[in-house]
C-alpha cells in the first residue's frame, strides 16, 4: 500500500467500525474489551480535568486502591456511561460540521477546479469523494454511476455551501 493513501484506508476502516461507546462492566460479567486494540481488559483515561469519563475512571480507581466501595452504583454508572457516550457523539457531530464548513469555505473560491480523489463512500444516499489538496470530502452530484469505494476519480468542484458544510463535485470522465 502506498503511504500517501494510508489516511484514506484508515478513514474507511474507522467508518466501518463505527463509533465507540462507554459501558459498564460489572464484576462477574465477561469483558468485551477493546476491539481496535485487541485487548480484553481495557479502561480509557486521559486527563480528568478535561473529560468527565476520565474523572469517573479516576474516582473508581482511587476508591479501589484505597479499599473503599465504588463511589457509584451500577445503575449510576450505566446512566453515566450512556450520558457520556451521547455527549461525545454530540461533540463529534459539532466537530465534523466545523471541519466540513471550514473545508467548504476554503474551496468556495475554487469552483470549476479539478482534483484527483478517492471514493470513500458509495450507497443509495450518495457517493462521496475525498480529495487531498486540500483535504476535503464532498458528494458526487453528477457522474457517480459505477463508482465504488476505493476507486480513484477526477472530480470538478461545482458548488459549496459553507453554512451547511456541503461540497459538491462532478465526476470528470477520463480521457482514453
Amino acid at each position: 500500500m502506498e503511504p500517501l493513501h494510508f489516511a484514506d484506508i484508515s478513514l474507511a476502516v474507522v467508518k466501518l467500525l463505527g463509533s465507540g461507546e462507554y459501558a459498564l462492566q460489572a464484576p462477574g460479567q465477561p469483558a468485551e474489551g477493546h476491539f481496535g486494540l485487541a485487548v480484553r481488559d481495557y479502561a480509557h483515561s486521559t486527563a480528568p480535568n478535561r473529560r468527565f469519563p476520565d474523572l469517573v475512571a479516576q474516582r473508581l480507581l482511587k476508591a479501589a486502591l484505597a479499599g473503599l466501595s465504588s463511589p457509584y452504583t451500577n445503575e449510576e454508572l450505566t446512566t453515566l456511561a450512556r450520558h457520556c457516550t451521547e455527549q461525545e457523539d454530540n461533540a463529534a457531530k459539532v466537530e465534523r460540521q466545523v471541519r466540513k464548513s471550514a473545508a467548504a469555505l476554503l474551496l468556495a473560491s475554487r469552483i470549476g477546479a479539478r482534483f484527483e480523489g478517492i471514493v470513500t463512500g458509495a450507497a443509495d444516499k450518495g457517493t462521496w469523494v475525498r480529495i487531498s489538496g486540500p483535504s476535503a470530502e464532498g458528494r458526487v452530484v453528477r457522474g457517480a454511476e459505477g463508482l465504488d469505494v476505493g476507486d480513484r476519480v477526477r472530480v470538478e468542484l461545482v458548488r459549496t455551501d459553507v453554512a451547511r458544510g456541503f461540497i459538491d463535485f462532478a465526476a470528470v470522465p477520463r480521457r482514453r
